[in-house]
Parts: structure tokens; sequence; C-alpha cells
């Protein structure tokens, strides 16, 4: 107990001091966050925007899709833009055309090095200096730059709406005709471009860095790598490489458990089912569902990079276009995999206690329906809000809020956290009796409390930004919701969850467990807490937000180092007695979770996470490869293994259909390998190249990205995910077939 107790002692301190540091730069963030001026007048003093029409101007961005339509600062999807990169450097070279033609009555790229020099100097002092006066609200520019406003906003009003000259380019971005129908919109949207472009290359008050640390990359404008990006990157990997010696060194001194004899048979075998444990079933129908649901959207979405008009020639685009199919790809996956953990909670806590409380099933049923709800109704949303069916407050509350894996209306927010407070009563009722009798197994049921209350908690980060809320603070509370309760708490609670299986099969020792799972839990979450920041580098943040996040996202990756050694006594596990046979396949998909989660976690994460990577890196290629084979490949993996794991306890002396699951296993392994090896890594490595060499705004550009070569690897990218697919399929058939021909 005195270990337990130093580990719980040291697990407190973590947290709050983690959150007082994210806390106090979050109050940080609010002040210094780019700010957004009342006005936008030239020298001359002509307004050319005002503060309501920038405001307007991001929500009506949001309502057509947001992030899933190119990206902003980054975040976002992949086959439209950055529209700041876009926008920053068509601004610089309009601008430097201007100077050339008046100097030297030639365009700009027609000039010899000398002169261009000097015409980017001219271009820089006026474009870098930062004219916001913070007295009186107004942003002041030069003449030159509301030309080159005027320009793009001809510019971008013809590619969203329906001008017949951008058919073409349209078709590459994926971006439907009419995707904005009235010009006042397009006005105000525009009014948003400008803005937030001016914040990655404007100087911070007294300060030689943009709003954005000078992201995006382009040397026209003096977006260049700065001296911090590289000294903390080098920082992030000496902790790194300091960090995984001490943590191989502790492992070895500890060395390994000490060995006790097995359970000759399964003991859940001996173990009582009460009624509520036996209706999760129906919730992994619904896993099923929007698994093969998922992979549909997903397949249409890839598609949209080498056909952006259709779907092999008919156009879905008109009913399904890109923002909408991208939207519920990635929130199904959430929804899915989210599901599948829930459920298993549901079955593990009347599992431990032996019965049911009152208004149990009730509950479990309820909360079925309310789920069922908020996936159909929040997409439903999303389609009206993309197809321009809702005003601006409407889209708000009901639509597409246009944050990546936020997108759901803030009315179905709210009631995904009421549901949320539902299934965290679900978890506590059937435990608060076992907690009582102070078990053996009382620590370990309390880390699992923790864990279910974060989850239900954490989630209210989503309610933390309003419906016009600066996009640096929005940005910040998103990734409170995408990092700390998907990377964080459900983390937590899934070592716990696995944990609590092993104990309950007789193949761990409570106490053995309980240790492993705080030991691990400190450690994931002394890097995780504040490794949010690594998300926020080039997000309108303080620049001591790059010191925490490369620092804390280094540490990270240090418990994955051991992941070869979980992975192996998994195996051991499989192996270990007759009886644990029947679960095979649930153990294997543990070993694919340790596979991917160095792998695609901390591989594939850590290549993006060093500041000065995610400089020339960030919204590209890389950022899919780490999150499709860490999304799936870790969560994923470990959803459907969760519900094996629950079936096999369900469905207890039925043979299973090895064979179907057996091809899911090794389909979703092998297709998930060949769509980042064959596609994505290469795409991403391709356009890192471009990125350091010609700047983000080429990276991403049709210019590149429509190339012979490219679009044989985009392409390509259709082997894994064939493969894939089949997993999917095979498994969501395994399911109905084993629990409709097995009802009693």
């Amino acid at each position: 107990m005195k270990r337990e107790k130093k580990l719980w002692i040291v697990f407190a301190l973590v947290m709050s001091i983690s959150f007082a540091v994210l806390g106090y730069y979050g109050y940080e963030i609010y002040q210094q966050a780019p700010p957004v001026p009342k006005e936008i007048v030239t020298d001359s003093g002509k307004v050319v925007f005002s503060e309501s029409e920038i405001k307007d101007g991001q929500n009506i961005w949001q309502s057509i899709g947001g992030q899933e339509v190119g990206s902003i600062w980054g975040h976002g999807a992949y086959v439209a833009p950055d529209w700041t990169a876009d926008w920053l450097h068509r601004e610089a070279v309009f601008i430097l055309d201007i100077y050339a033609q008046k100097d030297f009555n030639k365009k700009y790229e027609e000039l010899d090095a000398e002169k261009q020099s000097a015409l980017k100097i001219r271009l820089q002092n006026d474009v870098r200096t930062n004219r916001y006066d913070a007295d009186n609200g107004v942003l002041t520019i030069s003449e030159n730059r509301l030309a080159a406003i005027e320009y793009l906003s001809e510019y971008y009003k013809g590619l969203f709406t329906n001008d017949p000259k951008f058919d073409k380019l349209r078709e590459e971005y994926a971006i439907p005709k009419n995707s904005i129908t009235d010009v006042e919109r397009m006005h105000k949207m525009n009014a948003f471009f400008f803005w937030a472009t001016w914040a990655t290359v404007t100087n911070r008050p007294d300060g030689d860095i943009s709003y954005t640390h000078n992201w995006p990359s382009d040397e026209l404008v003096g977006n260049v790598a700065t001296t911090e990006l590289l000294a903390w990157s080098g920082v992030s990997i000496i902790l790194l490489i300091l960090s995984v010696g001490i943590l191989v060194f502790y492992h070895a001194k500890s060395g390994e458990e000490e060995e006790f004899p097995l359970p000759k048979e399964d003991p859940i075998i001996k173990q009582g089912k009460t009624k509520s444990m036996g209706l999760v079933t129906k919730y992994f129908w619904i896993v099923s569902l929007l698994m093969v649901l998922q992979m549909v959207f997903g397949i249409i979405t890839a598609h949209y990079g080498v056909e952006g008009n259709g779907l092999y020639g008919i156009p879905i685009d008109k009913i399904l276009p890109y923002a909408v199919t991208r939207t519920w790809h990635t929130q199904l996956a959430i929804f899915w995999i989210a599901t599948a953990w829930l459920a298993t909670g549901l079955y593990i806590a009347p599992a431990v206690s032996g019965k049911d409380p009152k208004f149990q099933c009730f509950g479990i049923n309820f909360l079925f329906v309310a789920l069922l709800i908020i996936v159909l109704g929040s997409m439903v949303g999303q389609w009206f809000g993309v197809m321009q069916k809702l005003n601006l407050v409407q889209n708000f509350w009901f639509g597409h809020q246009g944050y990546e894996y936020v997108d759901l209306g803030r009315f179905w927010q709210i009631f995904l956290l009421v549901g949320l407070f539902l299934w965290l009563a679900l978890m506590i009722r059937p435990l608060l009796p076992v907690l009582k009798k102070k078990t053996e197994e009382k620590n370990l049921i309390i880390l699992f409390l923790v864990s279910c209350t974060a989850i239900a908690m954490f989630y209210g980060a989503g309610l933390m930004w309003g419906r016009q809320t600066n996009l640096a603070i929005a940005e910040y509370w998103r990734w409170w919701v995408v990092h700390l309760w998907v990377e964080g708490f459900f983390e937590v609670f899934a070592t716990v969850v696995i944990a609590f299986l092993f104990v309950r099969l007789g193949l761990l020792k409570t106490k053995t467990a309980t240790l492993n799972v705080l030991f691990a839990t400190i450690i994931f979450m002394a890097g995780g807490i504040l490794g949010t920041f690594h998300h926020l580098y080039f997000s309108g943040t303080p620049t001591a937000i790059m010191a925490l996040g490369a620092t804390f996202s280094a540490l990270e990756v240090v418990p994955l180092t051991l992941i070869g050694f979980e992975a192996y006594q998994n195996y051991k596990i499989s192996k270990s007695t007759q009886w644990i046979a029947d679960y095979k396949w649930p153990i294997y998909f543990m070993i694919s979770v340790a596979f991917w989660n160095f792998l695609g976690a901390g591989i594939f994460g850590f290549i993006i996470n060093p500041p000065i990577a995610l400089y020339y890196v960030q919204g590209l290629n890389t950022t899919p490869l780490h999150g499709h084979t860490a999304l799936f490949g870790v969560y994923g993996m470990l959803g459907i293994g969760l519900v094996l794991f629950v079936l096999r306890s369900l469905y207890r002396n039925v043979s299973w259909n090895n064979k179907l699951l057996k091809i899911t296993f090794w389909s979703l392994n092998i297709g998930l390998f060949l769509m980042a090896i064959l596609s994505l890594l290469p795409i991403g490595v391709w356009q890192a190249i471009e990125s350091i060499n010609h700047g983000m705004w080429y990276a991403r550009s049709s210019e590149l990205m429509q190339q012979p070569t490219m679009i044989t690897l985009k392409w390509l990218r259709a082997i894994g995910d064939s493969i894939f697919g089949i997993g999917f399929i095979t498994m969501a058939w395994f399911v109905f077939e084993l629990t409709l021909k097995n009802k009693k």
C-alpha cells in the first residue's frame, strides 16, 4: 500500500501542476491573441473591413465546412490549399508586381536578383510592420495592400461562386460551384481570410516574429524559421533521448513481475451476468454500422483527391460535397470508437459488482436512443449547414461549427455532454457498493472512476468558445477536446479497462495491475497534458507555448519505447493456457495496438512534433499519416479489441467464426500499413521537401498536387483502402452473425 500511496501522490501532483500551467498559458493566449480590429482602414482613411464583417466572415467560413475545406493556420483538410498561405503568397506576388511595374515597367519575375531583393525588402517593411493601434482598435494598411485585397477578393469570389474561369481549379480543390451564393457573404469571408493572413505575417508588438511565429514559410515576406524553432527542437530531441534512457533503466532495474499460477479454466464462465450487461450488444451493432458508414465516406473523401467534382463521373458533389463527406468520415470515427469504449464501460461496471442498480437497464436503453439521435441529428445539421440552408446563428447551434473533429453544432455538443454525464452515472452507481467494501480492487476502481469522470467533464471544454470567439482562443479549447479528451483521458480509461479485463481473467494480480496502471498514467499524463501545446505552435499563441509544447510532447513518446515489451507480454498471455485461446483475437488486437502505438503514435507522431519539423509540414499529408495510424491504429484497434473481449464474455461456450476474425485482423492491419506506406508517407515527404524549398503555399498548391506522379500516389492509396475496407465489412458481419444467431 505504501507504494500505491506514493504513486497516488505523484499522480495528484502531475495533474495539478500540469493543469495549472495549462490554465496559466490559456490566460496568456486570451491576452496575446491576434486582435480583431474594429476597423481596417487605408492610409487615405478608406474603411476596408469592419470588426463585424471579420467575425461574420469567420462564421461563414465555418458554415461551408471551415477546416474541412482547406485549412487556416495549417489546421484542416488537405485537398484545397491553406487559405492563409495561399492568400499571403498571392498578395506578396501582386504587390511585388506593382512595385516592379512602377519602378522598372516589368513584372517582378523578369527582374534580376539585385532588384528583386530590394523590392522584397520594401514589401516586408510594408506587410510586417504592425500598424494596429490598440488604443482605438484601428488597423491601418497601405494603398498597395488595398489593391491586393480588391484583386484577391475577386479571385476568391470567382472560386467560391460559379465563375467558369475557375471550373478546373474548383475541381482540383474539390469545391462545388456556388459554395457561397451571396455576394455579401463572400465579402465577409474575404475579410476573415485577410485578417487570418495578416496575423501570419505582421510582427507582434515590439517583436520581430509574426503572431503565428512566422508560419507559413514564405521567403518573399520574410516568413522564415526562427532560432527558437531550431533551439527548442533540439531540446525536445535531447530530452526524449534522456527520458527514454531513464525509463529503460527503471524498467530493467525493476525486472519482470513474479510468476503466479494461472487459472485452469476461464474465470469469467463462473461470473454471473446481469440483465444490463446483455444490453450492450445493441451498442456493438451501432459500432459495426458506423464503422461501415465511416468506410464508405472515407472512400468518397479519398476519391475527391483525384476527381474533385464527383465519383467516377457521377456529380455527387452537388449532394454530398467534400466538406460533408470528410466531416462525416472523421466524426463517425470518433463516434464508433467512443461508443465501443463506452459500451465496454457499461459492461464492466455491473460485472464488478455482480448486480444492476435500480433503473440501470432503463438508463442504458435511454442512452442508446440518445446516441442515435445525436449521431443522426448532427449529421443532418452539418449537411444543412454546408449546403448554406441555415443562417449563421442557426448554423452555430444546429449545423457545422467548422472546427475539425468538433464539427457538430453547439446543441448537439450539449446533448452529447449530457449523455456523457448520464453514462458516468451508469458507471458510478454499480461500483459504489464495491468501493464501500474496500476490496483489493479499490484503487483500480477509483482510477477507473477518475477516468470516467474526466471523460464526461473534459468534453465540456468544447463549450468554452462562442460563435464569434477569436480563432486563436477557439483553437486552444478545441485541442482540449481533441488532445486531452480523446488522446488523454480515453487513454487512461483504456489502460484501466484492459487491466480490469486481465485481472478478471486471472492473468494479472490486482496489486500488480493497479501499480502498473498508476505508473503508466503518471508517465503518460506528465507529457500528455502540456503536450497539448504542440498543436498550438502556430495558432496565434505566445512564444512560450513553443517551449512547453516541444518539451512535453517529446515526453509523450517516452512510454511508447517499451511498447515492444507490452506486445510480447500480450503474446505470451495468448499462449499461456488452453482456455485463453478463446481470447486469441481480442489479445491479438491488443498486440496490434502496441505496434501502431509505436509506429503511428510514436514514430509518425514524433517526426511532425518538433517545432522545426512542424513548421514545414503542418497541414501536409504527414498529418493524416499520423492521424490514421494513431487514431485508427491505436484507438480503433483497441475499440475492436474491447468489443471482442466483451462479446467473448457475453457469449460463453459459443464457437466463433475465426475465419472472419482472421480476415478482419489481417485486412485492417495490412490495409492500414499499405495506405500509410504506399500513399500518405511518400506524398507527405514530397510535400515537405517542396515546403522547405519553395514554401507552404506551393506544398499545398494545385500545381504540385495535380502532377501525374502525385496523382499516381493518390491512386495507390486505393490498394490499402480496399484491403482495409474488407476488414470493416467482415468485422460487422462477425458481430451481427454472432449476436443474431445466439440471441438466447
